[in-house]
């Protein structure tokens, strides 16, 4: 059996489960065309509400790019406050739906997600394992639970994305401050602002991720917002180096979907002159629609990817190997020291007489101090003798 990845098994649960990717893509696409009717009705009810007189429309109608200019700048002058009010309103609106659709979008994409992978998990588990044959329980608690923290937690991303709008805003803002009319530093205010954005964008997204996984926890063991958080940044600092694989790969691929989109797109643009322009706008708009499907249905996969993190069968166990015989050693006489090979080992060459050792000193045990010398220096002369005629 492989071993388990959490990536193929993102893109598995993609193809294998393709309601799960139908269900994410719609609510994603109900919360999108609401979006747009609401801010196509806030667009006119704010046009509705400038002050158009007959010079502006008489300056309109000429056509001159410098008439024109004017006239759309004495329209919209003054009118900052009511772009303001009609932007707190939208956002707010957008806010409240985007927290229902996605709270129940989320509810009822991440159970079924959830018995998927275990499901996988265990099968798995039984190959490794043939034993394991009891299935492992999941309870899933109740909706309005999880409705209530996957609405908090869809309520701070609210927030956190207001407050990175109002930051991005902000950082333009002040960007323009470096340069003035008599010292103009356009250079200067772009690379402060493009460093700004991007210092805004980082911070976004990885406080976006947190919350964007944290509803797992919330389906997979009923915690709250705050408790699913910090799980969320647990299972990142405990499963860094398996949580970014997952991130970099599905990267890639959602990389990879937008070049691909970007260059269909661009041929029914070539036949702008050739073709009627409302056909021309109705398969980009198609091909526009197929490309956000399609990444919805990749984040599907992610989500099913860092389930697959958490509920990863145990890594089978090492194969036992039998212990390896050790050499049998046998002593040779070739094992013996060159230097006392030389010599004959079962020969008496410490006596001038053909009797051990050890019976000379039983025979003689008391001999005088000068005779064990004049021995001594008899068994040496017969050692060098013997050894200069093995020599020669």
């Amino acid at each position: 059996m492989a071993a388990w990845s959490p990536t193929l098994e993102g893109f598995r649960a993609m193809f294998r489960r393709p309601s799960l990717s139908l269900a994410e893509i719609m609510w994603r696409f109900t919360f999108g065309a609401a979006a747009c009717v609401l801010l196509g009705l806030a667009t006119l009810a704010y046009l509705d509400t400038l002050p158009v007189t007959r010079s502006d429309l008489m300056m309109l109608r000429t056509g001159h790019p410098v008439l024109v200019s004017q006239a759309v700048a004495h329209i919209f002058r003054g009118s900052a406050l009511r772009v303001a009010l009609v932007a707190a309103i939208v956002y707010t609106a957008l806010a409240l739906f985007w927290i229902l659709t996605a709270s129940l979008g989320r509810a009822a994409t991440l159970a079924p997600l959830l018995s998927h992978i275990r499901e996988r998990a265990h099968r798995v588990k039984t190959q490794l394992d043939p034993e394991a044959r009891t299935a492992d329980t999941f309870s899933v608690g109740g909706m309005p639970a999880h409705l209530r923290s996957l609405a908090g937690l869809h309520f701070l991303r609210a927030a956190l994305g207001l407050a990175a709008g109002a930051s991005c805003l902000g950082a333009l803002i002040l960007a323009g401050f470096a340069s003035t009319k008599t010292d103009p530093r356009p250079g200067l205010v772009f690379l402060l602002a493009a460093g700004a954005l991007f210092l805004i964008w980082s911070l976004w997204s990885s406080l976006s991720w947190f919350l964007a996984a944290a509803p797992i926890f919330v389906v997979r063991e009923s915690k709250n917002a705050f408790s699913a958080l910090f799980d969320a940044a647990a299972l990142f600092r405990k499963r860094t180096g398996p949580v970014i694989a997952v991130g970099t790969w599905f990267g890639i691929a959602h990389l990879i979907l937008l070049v691909v989109a970007s260059t269909v797109v661009s041929f029914p643009l070539a036949f702008a002159g050739i073709v009627p322009p409302l056909v021309v706008l109705g398969v980009v708009v198609l091909l526009t629609m197929t490309y956000f499907a399609l990444v919805d249905a990749l984040y599907i996969g992610r989500l099913a990817a860092y389930v697959a993190i958490l509920e990863a069968p145990p890594a089978p166990p090492p194969l036992s190997r039998a212990p390896m015989p050790t050499p049998h050693v046998s002593e040779s006489p070739q094992s013996v020291a060159p230097e006392l090979a030389m010599v004959d080992q079962t020969e008496n060459i410490l006596s001038d007489t053909s009797a051990p050792i050890e019976k000379q000193a039983t025979v003689s045990p008391n001999a005088d101090q000068a005779n064990k010398l004049e021995i001594q220096k008899n068994a040496i002369c017969q050692l060098s003798a013997r050894t200069n005629e093995k020599r020669f």
